[in-house]
């Protein structure tokens, strides 16, 4: 049985339509099924990020205390300054009055 020439190449095209159809079916359907990795692995980014924020975010706490405690330190040693300044400033003026009452001892002899 010869099919002619036209005919064969008529068959020949069917069966390559109905292959390619199939493929790309199959494609889809493996496109279909990769789409929840992907949905996962974003998902798996997301949560990095999210992770780091909060390391960031700790992180950053972390050195809030520390400066607010150097605050409180230097708010304490600035407090014992004034004091010794107010200390400074009585002794000085207690030495001027002796030496003023001096002047006057010496001016008396």
């Amino acid at each position: 049985m010869t099919m002619p020439r036209p005919m064969l190449l008529v068959f020949l095209l069917i069966i390559l339509i109905i292959t390619s159809q199939f493929e790309w079916r199959q494609q889809l359907v493996v496109d279909i099924d990769s789409t929840p990795s992907i949905a996962q692995k974003q998902q798996q980014h997301s949560r990095r990020e999210e992770a780091v924020k909060e390391k960031i975010i700790l992180s950053q706490e972390k050195n809030i205390q520390r400066l607010n405690e150097l605050v409180r330190s230097l708010q304490r040693q600035l407090l014992q300054c004034k004091g010794n300044k107010t200390t400074n400033d009585t002794v000085s003026h207690l030495n001027e009055h002796v030496m003023e009452l001096e002047r006057q001892q010496i001016l008396k002899d």
